[in-house]
Order: structure tokens, then sequence, then C-alpha cells
């Protein structure tokens, strides 16, 4: 519980700008993008610099306060969700981009910077960061690096993973360490690896540094509408097929270009059943001749239409109404949940099928948009919580998770598992591989103070009964120990 003494002695570090006490201010922070779950915290402190988050962890460990480490909020997963009687630690105020590194194509940065701000800061030298959520106007580094983002772009350049060097971080005790390094390497385990994409369960980061892409000399866009689903996923494994890899592959269907052509006027064809929003970029004379190869390829699987932008305002335009198709959706429907999970590509048809199937049963509608390149789809359950549909909308959420999994695929790709799908994690995992990542993850973090009850199925959330920890026969041996 948080007393008198706890907050004098986090204003005394943080000043009283620094410390929410009061229940309006608290309920600013009840939750994140996944506004389904909430829960207030005891006490939202924001700190200004790296040493003040080191402290404001010290004294949370002090008083034996579990926190939640916060960015902009706009996670999906509810990863974000305050403890009840926890502490959550805003990373809102450190927003400096502290180096642009030319010379080595790297930018250090504080982890409230916003994502989109990076390449915003590296344009002027030719360079630019290649993660990038469709949320990058707001969602920042930090929390980038606790879900392991990808974005449109992902499939030719990577996740959050691949373009993170090094992370000053500071841990459950408030003892501050360096992953990672100048190049990404680091001797030993790859703990940069490890912490990113854990979920604030691990510790919080501070400082990270990101390598910069060179700009591409040539970039080339084609909408393209197609007469079924199934045309547009064939189109898909096609083009990989003829080893040309794209900088991104997006499918939208007709209840997601309706929503999100009222919002944004980009051109799409709302009645088409199925839309890809395919990009190449690199070095020109490769660029247009597999940009020839493409177009022959959509006109193969009967392509009704290719837009093609001739100017980067028209290309930016097509890619407004792609990132802006979340939001867009809450003009067709009060109330929506986003889902995240990948299958491969070539089961594409047979999961948006199973999807459709899935919503009439339930009654409810999906819309779909999503990152068709590397089979992560963003499923968009459309339902009326004054009408009751919330249960119904949950539970069909759940299941389309989970029939990813079914179908070879994963339960996230890049919003991460957070409050969400913790009681799904069994249905991909066997209890022996959960043991293990909560070891590890009790090596960082001995109490299971960093944004607890993430991630993993726990009783209070799933009404598991956890099974009796078994030594493996070297740690009976004395060979091996317990960590």
């Amino acid at each position: 519980m948080v007393d008198a003494q706890m907050v004098r002695e986090f204003t005394d570090l943080l000043s009283e700008n620094g410390v929410i006490t009061d229940e309006v201010g608290l309920r600013s922070y009840e939750c994140d993008g996944l506004t389904g779950f909430r829960q207030v915290p005891a006490l939202v402190v924001l700190p200004r610099d790296a040493e003040e988050v080191a402290g404001a962890v010290r004294l949370c460990a002090k008083y034996g306060m579990p926190f939640v480490a916060r960015g902009a909020g706009t996670g999906l997963s509810g990863g974000a969700m305050p403890v009840a009687d926890g502490v959550v630690i805003s990373l809102q105020k450190l927003r400096r981009i502290l180096e642009i590194d030319v010379e080595n194509r790297r930018a250090v940065l504080e982890p409230g910077v916003y994502n989109l701000e990076i390449s915003k800061a590296a344009a002027p030298y030719g360079l630019y960061y290649a993660p990038d959520p469709s949320s990058q106007q707001v969602c920042t580094i930090g929390g980038n690096v606790a879900e392991n983002s990808g974005g449109a772009h992902c499939l030719k350049y990577g996740f959050t993973t691949n373009h993170v060097l090094e992370m000053e971080v500071v841990l459950a005790d408030g003892s501050v360490v360096t992953l990672g390094g100048p190049t990404g390497e680091q001797a030993g385990p790859d703990l940069r690896g490890l912490f990113i994409g854990s979920e604030g369960t691990l510790g919080v980061a501070t400082s990270v540094t990101v390598r910069l892409l060179q700009t591409p000399q040539s970039v080339r866009t084609v909408l393209a509408d197609f007469p079924s689903i199934e045309a547009a996923g064939d189109t898909v494994g096609d083009i990989v097929d003829a080893a040309i890899i794209p900088a991104a592959v997006e499918m939208m269907d007709s209840l997601a270009m309706e929503a999100s052509e009222a919002a944004t006027g980009a051109g799409l064809t709302v009645d088409s059943p199925a839309a890809l929003i395919i990009e190449l970029d690199g070095p020109s004379d490769e660029v247009e001749a597999e940009f020839e190869q493409l177009t022959a390829i959509c006109e193969r699987h009967g392509a009704t239409r290719l837009h093609v932008p001739q100017e980067a305002e028209e290309r930016q335009k097509v890619w407004k109404g792609r990132k802006a198709a979340f939001a867009a959706v809450g003009r067709i429907s009060p109330d929506y949940i986003v889902q995240d999970g990948v299958v491969p590509r070539t089961r594409l048809a047979e999961v948006l099928t199973r999807i459709a199937d899935m919503g009439r049963d339930a009654g409810l509608r999906v819309a779909n948009v999503f990152h068709a390149g590397d089979g992560n789809l963003h499923p968009l359950v459309l339902y009326s919580e004054a009408a009751g549909e919330h249960d119904a909308a949950e539970k069909l959420s759940t299941d389309i998770a989970e029939l990813c999994v079914e179908l070879g695929g994963s339960l996230s790709g890049e919003h991460g598992i957070g409050t969400d799908k913790a009681c799904s994690m069994p249905a991909m995992f066997s209890s022996d591989d959960l043991a293990v990542m909560h070891r590890v993850r009790l090596a960082f973090d001995p109490d299971s103070r960093c944004n607890p009850g993430k991630l993993f199925p726990t009783p209070r959330l799933c009404g598991e009964r956890p099974g009796k920890y078994q030594p493996h026969p070297l740690e009976e041996a004395g060979v091996i120990e317990r960590l």
C-alpha cells in the first residue's frame, strides 16, 4: 500500500509535479490501447531522466512495490495496464534524441521518443529508421522495444530487434546495466535480444541505440484490387516465390477499406473484396525490373485494378489509408477489439475463411487489415458494448488468436501477449516451456515486481492450478543450481 512516507520520498526525488496521487490523474493511466482491461494504479511517477528512473525503481524495491513502466500507452495487449496497489513509472518526459551518429549510422534515444521522430531527425542526413508501426506518430521507441514492434516494412527489414544495437536498462533492484554494444554484439548470451520483446517484465530501458539505414534510391508502390481474398493471398505467395522481397505487402478486406476510405479518402475501392498495397525499394534499376514482374503477377491472378502512385505525396496518401485503418473502424462500429496473430503465408486464405465463418457463428463482423508478406494478421472484431456483445467479442478474439496457433502460427506477431492473451499461452507452449521462461524472468527480477501479471497464465487470470516444480537430475546431483 502507498503511504504518506512513500509519497514524500517520491516527491523528494521527482518534485511535486513528478508524482500523481489524485483520482482523476490516476485514472488517466488505468489502461493502454486495449481499453477492455482497466486498473487504477496506486501512484504514478514521472521521472525526467535515467537517473530519476533508477531512483524511482529503487524506491519501489525499498517498499516492495510492483511497478509498470509506461510509454505512450498505445499498446493493444493490456501490457501497460497498471497493477492494483502498484506504481506506474511513466517515461513520457524522457523524449530527447541524444545523438545522431551519421558516420556510424546510429541514433541514441531516450525511451519516450516517438518512432516517427527518429526518421525525421535522421532525414537531413539521408538516413531513416526502418521499423514503422501503424501508430508510429504516437508510439515510443521504449514501447517498441518492449513489444518488439514491426510494421508494414518488416517483411524486408525485420522487427525492432533487428535494429536495436544497445540499451541502458534499469533492473528491478534499481541497478543499471548495458545490454548489447555499439555494433549490437555482446560477449556471452544475447541479453539484448532477450530483453527486446519481454514486455517490461525484465526491467526498464532508459536509453536505446538504434541502427539507421540509408534512404532508398527508388521507391515504387502499387495498390492492387482483387476479386477475392484467395486471389490476393495467392499473389503474395507467387511474389515471394519469384524471389522478389518487397519492402511491404499489406492486405485489406472490403470492410476495412470501407472504414479507412471514409476517414482518409485514400482512393481505396470499397466494394473490392480485397486489396494489396505492395512496395518495392532499393536501387532504381532493380526496383524497375522487379516492379514489372510484380505487376505481371498481380494481373495473372486477376487483379481488377492496379493503381500506381506517381508522386511521393500520392504514395503517402495510399499509406495513410492503410495506417489509419485501426482508428477508422470506429466509423463503422461503436466498439472493436484489435487482435494480432501469425500464420504461414500459405494458409492466409484458409485462416481468413475460418475467421469469416467464426464471425458469422458469433453474430459479429470482423474486418481484416494485416501484413500479408509475413502472415501477421490484425483482425478487428466489431461489436457494441451497449448491446451486450462484449463477452462474445472477447471470446471470438481469443478464438482467432488460438486458431493461428492451430494453423502452425503464433499468438502474436508484434502487439505482445500482455494481459489479453496470457491465458492462451498454454495453447502454444507446454508447461515446461512456460516454466523455463518464468525462471529466466526470475533471474532478472526475483520478486516478480516488474510488470507482474503479464505474459504468463496465472491462477488469478485463468483459473489454472500451477504445477509443482520438478528439479532436473543435474540439479539434484548438485552440478547445477536453480536461479
